[in-house]
This record gives structure tokens, C-alpha cells and sequence, in this order.
């Protein structure tokens, strides 16, 4: 699933969904997926470190309230590309506290590792 908001303004950055990310928002409900599109476009070209913020040396949060609950997708750069950055999402998860699990950064900081290992620099 691509993101279905790509007019405005300039983008510092592009966000590509790998499996399981697009899977999780695939299943939210409309009303939410929207909301979820809306805060990356905004997040695309907005420098907001509470929209966006630094977990670890590789991994980035971006940080959504639906309601009560607090949606995180965690994410990594890919600046390989010298006219695109792409921001790539790894994995999302609904949590009830502000700290993100450990087992959630190691988790994406392996599917950073595999996908640098099995892409190319297209």
C-alpha cells in the first residue's frame, strides 16, 4: 500500500512501507488509515520531532494518537539515492506507554540489516 497523499509541498523525504507495515495499516479502519496518511504528509515536510523522533543510531519513530491508543511505525533511512530519501517503514504497533519496547527497536533494526543486505541502489 503506497501512500495516496503525494501533492503539496516539498518532501524531505519519502515513505515507502516494506511487508509488514503496510499489512497493519491495510487493516485499520478507513477513518484511522486516513489520519495515519495525513500525519506522514505532514511529517514528510514539517521537520516535527514529535511527529518524528530518533529511537536508537537507525531507528526512527513516527508517532500517532488514535484516540486513546499511541500508534508507532518504526522506520529507518535509506539515503542512497542522491535525489531521493526515502524514509522505509519496517513495522507499526498500538502501545500504551510512552517507551518503546526494546524487542520492537531490535526487531527493526533487523529488517534494516535485511533489507540493506537484499536491495540495490536503483
Amino acid at each position: 500500500m503506497s501512500n495516496p497523499i503525494n501533492e503539496g509541498g516539498p518532501r524531505f523525504f519519502q515513505t515507502v512501507f516494506l511487508t509488514e507495515a503496510d499489512l497493519f495499516i491495510a487493516r485499520m479502519n478507513v477513518s484511522d488509515r486516513e489520519k495515519l496518511f495525513r500525519k506522514i504528509y505532514q511529517a514528510e515536510r514539517v521537520r516535527d520531532p514529535a511527529l518524528f523522533k530518533k529511537l536508537s543510531n537507525e531507528i526512527w519513530e513516527l508517532r500517532f494518537r488514535m484516540g486513546n491508543l499511541r500508534l508507532r511505525v518504526l522506520a529507518f533511512w535509506d539515503k542512497r539515492q542522491p535525489t531521493k530519501t526515502l524514509v522505509v517503514a519496517t513495522h507499526a504497533f498500538v502501545k500504551k506507554t510512552d517507551r518503546v519496547p526494546e524487542k520492537e527497536i531490535d526487531k527493526a533494526v533487523r529488517i534494516r540489516r535485511f533489507y540493506f543486505e537484499h536491495t540495490h541502489n536503483n
